[in-house]
């Protein structure tokens, strides 16, 4: 998550301390609700500002309403912040029930969000769920009268677009193995080259020249000096590598 903090985007200190609040249910999306119009980074920290100053100097408020806001280049800026209540779902209840992130999208002009913001919402959920959020996701409209996030939000809110999305599994670090019969068929393949390199890196080269992708008969030498170097029995230094002598040479995964 690209946080932030109120420190770096220039916060004035609330007129009061914010209330602790462990929302049961979830986070509420929200929009500006005003004209607006995408722009360049540089200007997102002096529009943060600008809202607070609204808030607090035209409202009479203790601060911006909201726990987060996220620009359209997907960075979320700290408002009330974790565990606080907001000030932005309608009334002391529904405050209390649900955070609120506020994405920088216009009633008119920018209404749409950028793919950026969309995955720095998802990131703002994520945030709040990892301390103490539950896992409803609504809309500013659902349970208050209004138009807040817009339709347009508002209809990716119910396709589950601000749902934050699984990590992808790790790539693994190691090559695994490509079975007994794989280097017995004299293959041709970028695993032969990088077994050949982690071969020589241990100092079990039987090379003049390569290693390369086509398996060689110095391929073959060069691991059996490897399955010596490991101590295996003569019946096992053939040189065709063996699951538990290739998970040994921890070729890296290509």
């Amino acid at each position: 998550m690209k946080l932030v903090t109120r420190a770096q985007w220039g916060a004035r200190t609330p007129t009061n301390g914010h209330t602790a609040v462990t929302s049961n249910y979830g986070v509420k999306i929200h929009y500006l609700g005003t004209p607006y119009e995408h722009g360049d980074h540089s200007t997102c920290a002096p529009y943060m500002r600008k809202l607070q100053n609204y808030y607090m100097d035209s409202l009479g408020w203790a601060d911006w309403a909201y726990n987060f806001g996220v620009c359209e280049h997907g960075y979320v800026f700290e408002g009330r912040g974790l565990n606080a209540q907001n000030s932005a779902n309608g009334n002391t209840t529904l405050n209390r029930n649900h955070f609120a992130v506020n994405l920088f999208v216009g009633s008119s002009g920018s209404t749409k969000p950028t793919a950026a913001q969309l995955q720095g919402a998802r990131d703002a959920v994520a945030y709040l769920r990892a301390h103490g959020a539950g896992k409803e996701i609504k809309g500013h409209r659902d349970g208050y009268a209004t138009e807040c996030p817009g339709n347009a939000l508002y209809a990716l809110l119910k396709a589950g677009e601000f749902e934050p999305k699984a990590s992808a599994p790790a790539k693994p670090a190691y090559e695994p193995f490509p079975g007994a019969t794989f280097f017995k068929s004299k293959p041709k393949s970028p695993i032969v080259t990088a077994m050949g390199k982690r071969l020589v890196a241990v100092g079990c080269s039987a090379y003049s020249t390569g290693p390369g992708p086509q398996w060689t008969e110095a391929d073959r030498l060069s691991f059996a000096k490897f399955q010596r170097k490991l101590g295996d029995a003569p019946a096992y230094c053939d040189g065709y590598p063996g699951a538990k002598q290739w998970a040994a040479l921890k070729v890296p995964k290509v």
